[in-house]
This record gives C-alpha cells, structure tokens and sequence, in this order.
C-alpha cells in the first residue's frame, strides 16, 4: 500500500523533483521515479511514499527471549511483525529471504494488516508486546509508528529489533511509544560496516548511546561471524564500548550459522564466544549471554551473590526477581522491566 513517507523534505531548487529521506543515516537524495537504498521508498513527482505500508510479511507470536530480549518483561509473548525490505545489505544475514526481497522496488506485496488489526490480533493472542522484527523495523517506519501509537493506547508494549542506523529525529518521534529494542552491534570497525553491511558504524553507536539517554531499555546483540568480526581485539572494543554506556546493558554474544552469501563459512566455535564473554565481565558488564547455544549461557544470575534468578531454555520458565526488581538473596537491583 503506497503512502506518503515521514521524515524527507523536498529539496529546493532541483528541477528534478529531488528528495531527502532522512529516516536512516542513508541520507539518500532521491530523484523523481527513483527509489532510496532501503528499496521501498520512492519519490513520485517530488512526494516521497513507502510501498510497505500495511504489507505485512511476517505475523508471529514469539517469545520475547526470541528477539533476544532478556531483561523485558521474561516469559511473556510478543507478536512479532515485519514487511519486505531493509537499509542493509549483511551477506550473513539470517532473514535474507524477506529483508533482501526488492532489489528495484518490485516485489514489496505481503498480507494487508491495519495497525488497528496488529495491535487486536495482539491483544488476542495475550501478547504483552509488539516486536517490529525481523527485517529492519525503520523502512517500514510510518506502520510501525502508527502501530505504536495504538498499541499504548491499548497498554501493549512496543519493541523494536534494529541495525541501528536510523537517525536522532527517527529516534526522538517513536520514542514516546518505544519501549524497549535490541539494537545489533555488527562490528566495532567502520570499514566492515561500510564492506559487508553498505552502512557505517558511528550511527549504530549513536543510537544505542541515545535510546539509553531517552530511557528506551535496551539490549545489544553481536552475531560473531568467524573471520569477519571474530577478532579478540575488536570484541573487547565492542564490550568496553557497551559498559561506557552502561555496565547494566545486556551484551547478547550470537553463534553465527552459515547462510546467504556465507556459506561456506563455518559456524563460529563456541571458545570463541566464551573468550568474548570473558572480555565483557573484564569490561564491567554485569548481563552476557551466549546466543545459539543451549545451556547455562542464557540464565541470568544475579550480579553480586550469583543466585540463578531467571531460568531459560526457549523461553523464561522460571523467574525470581522481586517485585521492585532486586535479588531475593541479596537484594541487589537487577536492571531491567519486569512487571
């Protein structure tokens, strides 16, 4: 469904109808009939309109430990929405199938679904969230706002699974209604952002720094790919990176299995991810998880005394945080949303 997009302008002066998207760090100008990088923004005669609008491509309940988020709202179920389309262009990507689908702005059809039929559905399936996942939430950006707005007028929680790149005022207008996101951390090296993703690192750090600021909860999760991103060094980076912003931030550490265009890739050794969990303790983080791989990696213990408090295998199926948030044991405050 076309609809005329947010956060562009029209560019004075070009005889040529030229726009500026400002949704994502792209920055794209974009000429009359021309679409930007995401594939689903085009500019008609100087209006710049999204063709995903209402075109949903995937509809899911999941649990919330799926997007990972682990620190919100533990055991409970978020319905989990994307439409085709993405800023990126990630040859490990998981989802590629749907997020790579346009590569001329064809081909963007999926199941119409209001936002008013997101958030009933939702509410049906006692879902206590909205996860816009999946594919990259910020080209489908006017749905999911809409979306946003009646799911908090229906007490449902929002939630955002992001590469990051999309700008401050992005940020600053969903923020009312953003509650939580787990924002990928790809790299902590600019060239392998500009190589492998067709995007750039600063901006992802500024989100992450930002949402915390405007008190949006968030989580990072690091797919490590082996021989991309696997250095020790850059790991650490990544880490020491995340504790400046805050220690109580969740580093989600993700074993990466061969797909898309990196099949021939093995999956990353778990020894390396126990190494970058070592690293994050050393940084100050109080919350590493393992992804990917089943075991003790993905139960959170309190920081301080070390009692298990939430206990997980696909979902959270026991948890023991106190009803204002601290260690029964100890008392020390666990960060996160609970209740």
């Amino acid at each position: 469904m076309l609809k005329e997009a947010m956060l562009y302008e029209r560019m004075e002066g070009k005889e040529d109808n030229r726009v500026h998207c400002f949704l994502c760090n792209h920055h794209c100008k974009i000429s009359d009939s021309k679409f930007g990088i995401c594939r689903v923004r085009q500019n008609r005669n100087g209006t710049l309109y999204t063709h995903v609008y209402g075109e949903t491509i995937a509809a899911n309940v999941d649990p919330i430990e799926k997007k990972p988020l682990y620190h919100f709202l533990p055991g409970s179920n978020s319905f989990s929405i994307a439409t085709k389309g993405c800023n990126f262009q990630c040859g490990f990507c998981q989802n590629w199938q749907i997020s790579q689908a346009s590569k001329d702005g064809s081909n963007l059809g999926g199941s119409p679904l209001a936002p008013s039929e997101i958030v009933d559905l939702a509410r049906k399936e006692r879902c206590r969230s909205i996860a816009y996942t999946y594919t990259e939430p910020t080209i489908y950006f006017e749905y999911a706002y809409e979306t946003a707005i009646q799911a908090h007028e229906a007490s449902i929680y929002n939630i955002f699974v992001t590469n990051g790149f999309m700008t401050k005022e992005a940020i600053k207008i969903i923020r009312p209604y953003l509650d939580a996101a787990n924002v990928d951390l790809k790299s902590f090296r600019d060239e392998f952002y500009r190589k492998t993703c067709h995007g750039r690192l600063q901006p992802v750090l500024d989100t992450i720094s930002l949402m915390r600021e405007l008190g949006i909860w968030v989580e990072v999760t690091t797919l490590v790919v082996p021989g991309q991103n696997d250095d020790l060094a850059e790991l650490q980076d990544i880490a020491e990176f995340i504790a400046g912003v805050d220690t109580d931030i969740p580093w989600h550490i993700s074993r990466f299995h061969p797909d898309y265009k990196t099949t021939e890739s093995i999956p990353t050794p778990v020894q390396t991810l126990e190494k970058a969990r070592s690293l994050g303790r050393e940084a100050g983080l109080k919350y590493i998880y393992v992804g990917n791989v089943p075991g003790e990696e993905n139960n959170t213990a309190c920081p301080k005394c070390g009692e298990i408090l939430i206990m997980r295998d696909y979902s959270a199926n026991q948890v023991r945080v106190t009803d204002n948030s601290g260690c029964p044991s100890c008392g020390e405050h666990i960060a996160g949303v609970f209740k």
